[in-house]
Formats: structure tokens, C-alpha cells, sequence
């Protein structure tokens, strides 16, 4: 299989689990347990790590060999940089369990919840960003837009699960706090 195939196969591979362990798995969780097991907290876990590993299969063999301006290592050290701060100060606000769909069911509104309802998941697009950054390739960018999809399908199924335990509240929370950034992206109107 040449490069360019197991790159594709590899990223259809990846796309398909995260439909399968997201929209699948983690609400099945949600709905019957009311969080996640410890099964699927591992496999969500995993996911990510396989995801973070993608890069590998693609890299140029003098990886981490960094190529261009100076004022580009910067930025993309940044992005990372500022990806984990924002990762671990989110993770320490809310605690770890909560950001794996473990802990209380408590809706944070305030800090960074104040301005995203997701700054992790923003936080780690951001990280990602800085790798792409580093080191451009097409197979790069590809890495870096199959997190889009991923996050997207994560977020879903939490803001279901937060929708069904909050109730008015959370739909309040979506009318006044966009999804990622910008303008208010949406939140059902309903609880159905």
C-alpha cells in the first residue's frame, strides 16, 4: 500500500470510529448511565491518542527538523503553547473527570465557559493549528481538518447529554454563549 493510500485509509478509519464512538457509544452512556463508563472514557481516550499519532505516518524522516522564518516557529510554538494553557487551565477549572464526562453534572458558566461553551475543544485546535504550522505539508492539513469533524461530533453528543440534564438552564447557557467562538452557534430550542 503506498503512502497516499494508507494515508486515506487511515483517516476514513479514523472519521469512522469517531462517528461510531461519539454519536454511538458515548450517548448510549449518556442516556443509560448518565456519564461515561470507564470503557468508553478509554476509548474516547484512545481515539485521540490515535488521532494524535496520525501525524507519524506522514512526517518527513528528518521530523522535528523545523524549515522557514524564525517569526513561523514562533507562532506555531505559540499556538501549541497557548492550546495546552488553555487545555489544562480549562481541565483545572472544571476538574479532570468532568472533562472526560466522568465527574458532577455541573453547568461551568463562568471563566473561559463565559465566552465558549467548548474552549477545550477550541484549546486543542489550536495545538493542532501549531503542529500544522511547524510543519505544512498537504497530509498535515488533512490531519489538521479531520479534527474538525472529530471535536464536532464529541460536542454533539455533550451538548445533548447537558441539554437532557439541564434542561431550561443549558438552553439558556446556549442563547447567551456561543458553541465555539463568534456568534452564537446553535443549541436546540427544545428539550425533545
Amino acid at each position: 500500500m503506498n503512502e497516499i493510500s494508507l494515508y486515506l485509509v487511515s483517516y476514513i478509519l479514523l472519521l469512522s470510529l469517531g462517528f461510531i464512538i461519539f454519536r454511538y457509544l458515548v450517548r448510549r452512556d449518556y442516556l443509560s448511565r448518565g456519564k461515561l463508563s470507564p470503557v468508553i472514557t478509554f476509548l474516547q481516550a484512545l481515539l485521540f491518542f490515535v488521532y494524535g499519532g496520525f501525524p507519524y505516518l506522514y512526517l518527513e524522516n528528518d521530523w522535528p527538523a523545523i524549515y522557514g522564518p524564525r517569526f513561523i516557529h514562533i507562532t506555531g510554538v505559540l499556538f501549541i503553547y497557548l492550546g495546552l494553557g488553555v487545555i489544562l487551565y480549562g481541565m483545572s477549572r472544571i476538574g479532570v473527570l468532568r472533562s472526560m464526562g466522568r465527574g458532577s453534572p455541573h453547568l461551568e458558566q463562568t471563566g473561559l465557559y463565559s465566552r465558549s461553551r467548548n474552549p477545550q475543544a477550541i484549546a486543542c485546535g489550536l495545538y493542532v493549528l501549531g503542529f500544522l504550522i511547524l510543519w505544512p505539508s498537504w497530509y498535515a492539513a488533512g490531519w489538521a481538518v479531520l479534527f474538525l469533524p472529530l471535536i464536532h461530533l464529541m460536542v454533539l453528543s455533550e451538548e445533548e447529554h447537558l441539554r437532557r440534564i439541564h434542561g431550561q438552564d443549558y438552553l439558556d447557557y446556549c442563547e447567551k454563549v456561543p458553541r465555539y467562538l463568534g456568534p452564537n452557534s446553535f443549541c436546540r430550542n427544545s428539550l425533545d
